[in-house]
């Protein structure tokens, strides 16, 4: 029999959802002195009217469903999957006012992209948008990045039952024995890095002829993206714009970064170097992108598209692995994935997409611990055959510390990268059925699941609006890696059909 959720159950989930709303309103702070700075007026009053509505609405919410109960399990995934459907509305309200999109379901597919670190993008004229918008194009994919529930996490919530909702984020691993504190030191590494990237990339656009106005703010907002894995960036022609070598050097490093696990993170920044060749995910990482990039390699050496190698190294090596990180930023134009690319280099490029970064990370897709474990307990069945019966087989992953590979460590892994081959081949099938190619639908479908943010042109502002709801989907619960989503679905069932 399913029971019906409580009254008290559904307080404790909008008494923390206020809160969460009230946190996105004070980040609107940010382009607010932005556009003051620069005298974007028309700007300011965007944001201002959006942070009136958050306010509004977050401390209704906190008011009205006041609560002292703690949050549980089901609580707190209900809290972090719905705080991302909240978020991805109040931070398109700005975006829609600004006139640079087509309609709000438009806004709304900007700003869930942008939380979900996706970088698809609707926006029209990106190269006139406002410093104010662009900044908060970028800040909330900054947020994303680290995630919503983190920020609320850091500043807002302090909660016994605190970790239900990290954990509803795809995050299940604590980097400190108190989650606070790891949300702390998320931030602070992100912070850290965003100082330090700004600088070198603010030096690189000098170095190019930018002005320095624009070149510190595109390094801001290059970074975040970057170090995000999301895709968005301040021109339309996305990094190809700045025909720069050295950027495209930074932004590989910094993309890199940003794909590794926040707990390697805090290894490295507490001594333990080793890790980095020791551990799973970079493993199994580092030889994902050497196999998919030699794929590549191949392909764009028979199609002879790049007559020199290292011309070809260049393009083929920054689209790769920044689809394979999660990043979305490309230095060829869209549409050159289904003229010059098709065969074997788009189809390493959607492998790449699809396998995606490290776990507890600001990437997307099926992840490396997950793609590592199974064939560690692949390489274990093979050892079972081949060995006597009555001999034990026991087989050992390293991720921070030495794991033995249980039944549970496989069964997790494969549900996750079954649930995303199958949302890949639903996105896939809806882009067919609305009369796209197999071939874009697949690349596309990948791109929006895996939270990539590469283009084969499909998407724009004129797509059927079906498919622009089939991409939402598609980012919110690829960002959120399904787990999270399948409760509040579970809830909405209980509500309906509960006793």
């Amino acid at each position: 029999m399913i029971l019906r959720p409580k009254y008290s159950d559904i307080k404790i989930i909008c008494y923390y959802l206020g809160k969460i709303i009230l946190g996105m309103g004070l980040c609107m702070a940010l382009p607010v002195l932005t556009g003051m700075m620069f005298g974007e007026w028309d700007a300011v009053l965007d944001f201002v009217i959006a942070m009136m509505v958050c306010f509004l609405f977050g401390f209704s919410f906190i008011r009205l469903f006041y609560t002292t109960e703690t949050l549980g399990w089901a609580h707190g995934l209900m809290v972090a999957s719905v705080s991302w459907l909240m978020a991805a509305f109040f931070g398109a309200i700005p975006l829609y006012l600004s006139g640079h999109f087509l309609s709000f379901l438009d806004a709304y597919f900007e700003s869930m992209s942008g939380f979900a670190t996706t970088g698809l993008s609707l926006i029209q004229q990106l190269d006139h948008v406002s410093f104010s918008h662009n900044m908060w194009r970028h800040f909330i994919m900054f947020i994303g990045g680290q995630g919503v529930v983190v920020i609320a996490l850091t500043f807002l919530i302090k909660t016994a039952g605190a970790f239900t909702m990290y954990a509803g984020e795809a995050r299940d691993e604590k980097i400190l024995p108190n989650v606070i504190h790891t949300a702390r030191f998320i931030w602070l590494v992100s912070l850290v890095y965003l100082a330090l990237g700004t600088a070198a990339l603010t030096a690189v656009g000098i170095f190019e002829g930018l002005p320095f106005k624009k070149a510190i703010f595109h390094a801001m907002w290059i970074f975040m993206a970057a170090w995000d894995t999301g895709g968005f960036t301040p021109q339309s022609q996305n990094i190809l714009y700045y025909h720069s070598m050295g950027l495209e050097i930074i932004t590989i490093s910094v993309m890199f970064l940003g794909a590794l696990n926040f707990k390697l993170h805090y290894a490295v920044w507490t001594g333990n170097k080793k890790e980095l060749i020791k551990n799973i995910e970079v493993i199994t990482l580092f030889i994902t992108i050497i196999t998919t990039f030699s794929l590549c390699a191949v392909g764009l050496a028979r199609a002879g598209i790049y007559p020199h190698a290292i011309s070809l190294f260049r393009k083929g090596f920054y689209q790769v692995i920044s689809g394979h990180v999660g990043t979305g930023y490309s230095t060829i134009y869209a549409r050159q994935f289904i003229t010059e690319w098709a065969g074997l280099p788009i189809i390493a490029t959607i492998i790449a997409m699809a396998l995606g970064g490290c776990a507890c990370s600001t990437a997307g897709g099926i992840k490396a611990l997950r793609i590592g474990i199974i064939f560690k307990a692949l390489r274990q069945d093979i050892k079972k055959m081949l060995l006597p019966e009555d001999v034990v087989v026991i087989q050992k992953f390293h991720h921070i510390r030495d794991i033995i590979l249980e039944d549970k460590h496989l069964r997790s892994a494969a549900m996750i990268a079954l649930c995303y081959l199958l949302l890949y081949f639903v996105g896939a099938l809806a882009g067919m059925i609305l009369g796209y190619s197999p071939l874009e639908s697949l690349f596309e479908s990948v791109s929006a699941t895996a939270n990539v943010g590469l283009s084969c042109g499909i998407t724009n502002a004129y797509m059927p609006a079906l498919l622009k709801l089939t991409y939402i989907f598609q980012m919110w619960i690829g960002r959120l890696e399904f787990m999270s989503v399948f409760v509040l679905f579970g809830f909405i069932i209980s509500m309906v059909k509960g006793k």
